[in-house]
């Protein structure tokens, strides 16, 4: 009877062995899980300029890239995988749910974006035909351009676009005005209507926020009176008829998980990462 006993303490030490060194076989998956914008998002369009993920022959991102279609499905599709990586609004960046890499050993910060050493940021623009413009429209522009305008854009971690900026009097209008484009651009516009409307009670101020590309269309096309743009507009835009004016400047942060160990990474890392020239997080070292 002993002997049996030995014989299944034995054969049991030995399941207990395979299963240890099973267990101590597996590696971490570190398959880097690329998230970008959709196509004709103007942070999409900023960043691959930027990071040089468009060459002459067009958007070079990824065919394996993750489409988030939202800065905030971009925050929390990284904050959900801990081998992600995505890019957003500075302004949208939410340090909670997930860490802002450096870029060449720079911070995205407002500093470091008004002394023009962080590689990675853009203007927000508005952009309207001028004989569409409404005496509305004319005077809710003038009112983000003010002193109170920009001290919004300030204040929603944005840096301002005017210098000596005049205090806006308030002017009494009554109407509608409509709005349309970029989902970056449009939390901030969302707040300025929101104080627009609070010394002009009268005035109705609809906002559809369905990315850069669509809002310049629809400024182009008139379904809409202004557009909003995070990205410079081309030659072939501005050639329909369109004005342009810069309302604040932002970075774009390229964002990790926050287990994530990666602190920093270069212009050129972030490039083959979006080209899927660069696969995992261990062959960045």
């Amino acid at each position: 009877m002993n002997v049996w006993k030995k014989m299944a303490a034995f054969a049991m030490a030995g399941l207990m062995s395979v299963s240890l060194f099973a267990g101590c076989g597996k590696t971490e998956n570190n398959k880097i899980t690329v998230v970008s914008r959709e196509e004709g998002s103007g942070t999409r369009g900023a960043f691959i300029e930027l990071m040089g993920v468009e060459t002459d022959a067009g958007d070079q991102t990824t065919k394996d890239a993750e489409i988030a279609n939202s800065t905030s499905l971009v925050q929390n599709t990284v904050s959900g995988n801990k081998n992600a990586i995505g890019y957003l609004s500075l302004g949208a960046y939410d340090s909670k749910l997930v860490k802002a890499v450096s870029v060449d050993g720079v911070a995205p910060t407002v500093e470091n974006i008004k002394k023009g050493s962080y590689a990675v940021s853009r203007p927000f623009l508005i952009c309207y035909k001028e004989e569409n413009l409404t005496e509305l429209g004319k005077d809710f522009v003038s009112f983000i351009l003010s002193q109170d305008g920009q001290k919004i854009v300030e204040e929603k971690g944005y840096i301002s676009s005017v210098d000596n900026a005049e205090a806006y009097t308030a002017s009494g209008l009554t109407g509608k005005l409509s709005l349309d484009g970029s989902t970056s651009v449009g939390p901030l516009m969302e707040v300025l209507a929101e104080k627009y409307r609070e010394v002009n009670p009268d005035v109705v101020i609809d906002i559809q926020q369905t990315g850069s590309g669509s809002g310049i269309t629809a400024a182009i096309e008139g379904s809409c009176e202004i557009g909003m743009s995070s990205r410079n507009l081309k030659d072939e835009e501005i050639a329909k008829g369109l004005t342009h004016t810069a309302i604040a400047l932002d970075g774009i942060a390229v964002v990790v998980h926050k287990d994530n160990g990666v602190d920093n990474l270069t212009q050129e890392q972030i490039q083959k990462i979006y080209t899927g020239e660069v696969t995992a997080w261990n062959e960045l070292g």
